[in-house]
């Protein structure tokens, strides 16, 4: 049983397989509770939080004792692994993750970037990505999505990330958009900037989009801004190094949902797609 401290806090999904999975994300204010454990090094990509303590206590806070997160190297790329008991002994280099065993918490930690849950619960299956501008430009969404394997049930969370009036952005980032999505797209997600030169880039809604793409039919989130809401970590904002968790994973077994979908209405939408 989760002590009630250990959630407070939490950022957590509303999302209509809430019954099968469950996908939380830290703020400052769990910090307290994990003793400030979940900051990594400043500037450089880490296997996991600093703080044994932190990760002890994100253990007993999701999957409790009898379960085991499965940490990520994350470098801004696309490649997706498989998690099992087994694998969590080792820290890959990756960007997302997926599994379908129970008691198995999926972890990326983010400070701006967007961290993505996905979960079929047609074949039992959930996985999380993060997402930088590198990464969705490299296609991490969809390589977490074909990894998962083909489906006709997704549906996915959009946890907190920075917001489009926070995140101003070079022509560089905007022309690797534009070269990997179209102009279509990248005319969708990037606005003129105050500076000249400078764009500022929807990152939740980019990230919605290549989730659609992607197959996806359920896509859900409350464009919580990192960077405008003091309840989290900001590398743009605070320049340091402090991080939230985005955990996800499995609490039963999932069922075919199908059948309790009202006809012609989407359990929940992404605001602002």
């Amino acid at each position: 049983m989760i002590a009630d401290g250990k959630r407070a806090g939490w950022i957590e999904a509303a999302w209509p397989v809430a019954g099968q999975a469950r996908a939380l994300t830290t703020s400052r204010d769990t910090d307290a509770f994990a003793g400030a454990g979940l900051d990594t090094a400043d500037g450089e990509p880490v296997p996991v939080p600093d703080s044994a303590a932190g990760r002890q206590w994100l253990k007993d806070a999701t999957v409790g004792a009898s379960g085991n997160l499965q940490w990520l190297r994350q470098v801004h790329g696309n490649r997706c692994v498989r998690a099992t008991f087994d694998s969590c002994s080792t820290v890959p280099e990756a960007d997302a993750v997926w599994t379908d065993a129970k008691g198995l918490g999926l972890v990326v930690q983010t400070a701006d970037c967007v961290p993505v849950a996905i979960a079929d619960p047609k074949v039992g299956r959930i996985g999380v990505a993060h997402g930088g501008w590198r990464g969705l430009a490299a296609g991490v969404v969809a390589c977490l999505v074909d990894a998962m394997g083909p489906s006709s049930g997704l549906v996915a969370w959009i946890g907190p990330a920075i917001g489009r009036d926070a995140y101003e952005v070079g022509e560089d980032v905007r022309s690797t958009m534009r070269t990997a999505f179209g102009d279509a797209v990248a005319g969708a997600v990037f606005t003129p900037g105050v500076r000249p030169g400078k764009w500022q880039l929807d990152l939740y809604g980019l990230t919605a989009r290549l989730l659609t793409a992607a197959g996806v039919g359920q896509i859900g989130g409350d464009r919580l801004c990192t960077y405008s809401d003091p309840r989290f970590h900001s590398y743009r904002r605070d320049g340091t190094a402090g991080r939230m968790a985005t955990v996800v994973w499995k609490t039963s077994n999932f069922v075919d949902m199908s059948a309790h979908k009202p006809k012609n209405s989407p359990l929940f939408s992404y605001p602002g797609q």
